[in-house]
């Protein structure tokens, strides 16, 4: 959603705040793509729960109750509609079986997407639609590999499920439960190699796909960690709108003194949810304003989110575990520059490779810099890289 423009001189440039909370997910009631709920009432307490569950999360990945919704399994080739049941919601997917299917075992990936009211296929119908994980899909399916990939809690066939009366109670561990669900059922498609299992997850998914690594059984034999979040939810959205003040007061556009004011305030806001209360964003710019009203209402989203530092995760991988880890040189909402400490988690580990993959020129959705907003076809160093990860498995 955008923010009416208020009449202080960093409004336009401060505005793609707007935008990485947007992609992060949190301009809407937890990824729900429904406008932001009030904190409900007890909202501390609450706030202080989900991290509890947070913990819970990282230490070992909640378990959940999963059944397919109908008898028998898809193996034409092509996209097949499937379901399954995680914790009472039906999820609706699609299962990507490759035009050369044999009849044979053959690997298969569960793709995840990023944070925000992203679907099946990585769109945020209408104002976005890349189709990255279809994309994705295609290539991978080209490539002999089965994939599955569903829309998430409040987003498209599957909706809000039986969170529909209550879509602040949505955390973290409710996507990690969902995902794990996905994972176990493509683990049980008759046509899926069970030592060939692997997991590709973009932006926030990517760190899901971490989570869900740490207890999935089968274990997983690959993943492809596709432009991930590899911050603290909350440190991530500080470098980002310190970068959008820096960038406004090169451009004349904004005093030394205001950025001092708008970092400070940042900073405060931080500190604040971090403790488990909803930031004061009395005298904050209107865009930061928004920034963390967004992330006052989706306060128990926020916080999980937060309390997770993906490079911990990478660091319990198992050596045995293949990885690959993207970053687009134009990848302005997760920028190279954050990427160091979790390649070197995995380094830590032992994991195999290919490992640190550059992609030039590359944005955070894949495409090639300076793409229009209509585009829908992944970069060729993008498609380069996804066709090597899948050899590995060939």
């Amino acid at each position: 959603m955008s923010p009416s423009a208020p009449s202080n001189r960093p409004t336009v440039r401060l505005a793609s705040a707007i935008a990485l909370l947007t992609a992060l997910g949190l301009t809407t009631a937890c990824g729900s793509g429904t406008k932001p709920e009030p904190t409900p009432a007890g909202g501390r307490a609450a706030a202080s729960s989900a991290v509890s569950a947070a913990a819970q999360v990282e230490a070992t990945p909640a378990a959940a109750s999963t059944s397919p919704s109908a008898p028998g399994s898809p193996t034409a080739p092509g996209d097949q509609q499937v379901s399954f049941v995680v914790n009472g919601t039906t999820t609706y997917g699609t299962l990507h079986i490759p035009p050369n299917a044999t009849g044979a075992k053959m690997p298969a990936a569960l793709l995840l997407p990023g944070s925000g009211p992203t679907d099946r296929n990585g769109n945020q119908p209408p104002q976005l639609m890349p189709d990255t994980l279809a994309d994705i899909a295609q290539q991978m399916g080209d490539d002999g590999i089965m994939t599955l990939r569903y829309d998430k809690y409040g987003t498209g066939q599957t909706g809000l499920g039986t969170y529909a009366g209550n879509p602040g109670g949505l955390d973290l561990n409710s996507f990690v439960q969902q995902a794990t669900a996905a994972y176990q059922f493509l683990a049980g498609q008759p046509g899926a190699d069970p030592q060939r299992l692997l997991i590709a997850g973009h932006s926030e998914g990517a760190m899901i796909a971490l989570e869900v690594q740490q207890a999935a059984k089968p274990a997983v034999a690959g993943l492809a960690l596709l432009e991930p979040q590899d911050e603290r939810l909350l440190d991530l959205v500080t470098l980002q709108v310190d970068q959008q003040v820096d960038a406004a007061v090169s451009a004349g556009q904004l005093g030394s003194a205001e950025a001092t004011t708008v970092k400070t305030a940042v900073t405060n806001g931080v500190s604040s949810i971090r403790a488990g209360n909803p930031a004061d964003t009395t005298g904050m710019p209107g865009p930061i304003a928004t920034v963390f009203q967004s992330l006052n209402a989706n306060l128990a989203f926020a916080r999980t989110d937060d309390a997770v530092y993906p490079p911990d995760l990478a660091a319990k991988l198992p050596s045995s575990i293949k990885v690959m880890v993207t970053c687009g040189t134009a990848d302005t909402q997760i920028p190279c520059s954050t990427t160091g400490p979790l390649v070197s988690a995995l380094k830590a580990a032992g994991t195999g490779g290919p490992g640190l993959v550059t992609l030039p020129d590359v944005t955070h959705l894949l495409q090639p810099a300076g793409s229009p907003p209509t585009t829908n076809t992944l970069a060729p160093a993008a498609q380069q890289a996804i066709h090597t990860f899948d050899q590995l498995w060939q």
